[in-house]
């Protein structure tokens, strides 16, 4: 899946994404996935992906990453974005590229407590809808997250760590994502060049 990552993919706009996968309708009935408390490492078969966004200006030049421990990797970038839409997007660009089970480590409370206090459902419930009646933010991003992360068959969980806390992968994607807002240009690799951040 990482191979087929070319450089206009990374710098793709998030807007371009599709609004409503196929069959997304069947795929946010399935049970939301599990939310584990922070500091809990993966179950075996599991994969532990950090992601993170950043973005320079509110809204501004952004940036997303994700990032396997000893593994692939990848970063993009959009011209002009908020930070939560670059949160939102490094998960699912994360998701979109690793197989099986998933354990997504992010610093956005604004992701974790999507699935947490499971408000997708309540999105759903009031036609996209947020609880003051207004329009649920990050839609576009927001759909094709959800059919992923709730895709029959596949497990995928959600952990908080706090932002600039000394988690070393966490600060490697906060990098890699700042680094990609600065640029404009995304990166990608198949395993992070030195190895294992030094924990």
């Amino acid at each position: 899946m990482l191979g087929a990552m070319s450089a206009a993919d990374l710098r793709r706009p998030a807007t371009r994404l599709p609004r409503r996968p196929p069959g997304a309708e069947e795929l946010f009935r399935a049970d939301a996935p599990l939310v584990t408390p922070s500091g809990h490492g993966p179950e075996p078969g599991e994969i532990t992906v950090y992601t993170d966004g950043a973005c320079r200006g509110n809204p501004g030049p952004g940036g997303w990453a994700w990032a396997v421990v000893d593994g692939p990797f990848a970063s993009g970038a959009e011209a002009r974005t908020t930070n939560q839409r670059m949160e939102v997007t490094a998960v699912l660009r994360a998701l979109g590229e690793l197989p099986g089970p998933v354990l997504v480590v992010s610093d956005s409370s604004y992701v974790v407590n999507c699935f947490r206090d499971r408000w997708w459902q309540g999105w759903q419930r009031r036609g996209w809808r947020n609880a003051s009646g207004q329009p649920v933010a990050n839609r576009d991003l927001w759909e094709p997250l959800l059919a992923l992360a709730l895709a029959p068959g596949r497990t995928v969980r959600f952990s908080w760590v706090k932002g600039h806390g000394g988690d070393p992968m966490n600060e490697r994607v906060d990098r890699l994502a700042t680094e990609a807002a600065d640029r404009q240009e995304g990166t990608a690799g198949r395993r992070w060049p030195g190895g294992p951040p030094a924990s």
